[in-house]
């Protein structure tokens, strides 16, 4: 099974430069358990002609790993506004009963050929549904309480996340160019 890792610039992900060409990558939206995050950056979007059209996203992807297989976890760590880091720290000191993740997100990589950005590995915008992953008894969710410094302006925090799939079948879209592009399958039906 081949795995997609991805180790995104955050720092392209704030300032996008047209010429940078390093991975950038977008949590578009995220939803735990009751609580959905509020997507409140704005960022560029790589696609756009012009680089002058601008997306609002939960967080700026500074890596993303998926081994590939049907039941193998996302995960992610990405860079959040204050807003959203005080919601996750309220998050972790209750009890979490309810675990269901729901996200979106784009990895843009850039294409020499075509001499474009183009996405390389994302949920098609389309809500991807899992459960947050239990590592050792604990829930691999986490939030750094002191501010990242990669990137000053805005103030941003970084957040890790690991996703199990629901039980049902979801896509995952995937390229290698601008052209070559291809689907695969993440969590498994049951029933």
């Amino acid at each position: 099974m081949a795995e997609s890792s991805f180790n995104c610039s955050v720092y392209q992900g704030f300032n996008f430069q047209k010429d940078g060409q390093e991975l950038v990558g977008h949590l578009v939206s995220l939803t735990i358990g009751d609580e959905e995050m509020t997507a409140d950056m704005d960022v560029t979007d790589p696609t756009s002609a012009n680089m002058s059209e601008y997306v609002k996203v939960v967080g700026v992807i500074s890596k993303i790993y998926w081994n590939g297989g049907y039941a193998d976890p996302i995960q992610l760590a990405f860079q959040v506004s204050t807003a959203v880091k005080n919601k996750v720290a309220m998050l972790q000191h209750q009890s979490l009963s309810n675990t269901e993740v729901v996200m979106k997100f784009n990895i843009y990589d850039y294409d020499p050929d075509a001499k474009m950005y183009y996405l390389c590995f994302h949920s098609d915008d389309t809500d991807l549904k899992g459960l947050i992953m239990k590592s050792g008894g604990d829930l691999a969710i986490n939030i750094d309480m002191d501010q990242s410094m990669e990137v000053v302006s805005p103030k941003n925090y970084t957040m890790s996340l690991g996703v199990m799939p629901q039980p049902e079948s979801q896509d995952i879209h995937l390229a290698v160019s601008n052209t070559d592009k291809f689907v695969k399958k993440w969590g498994v039906t049951v029933g």
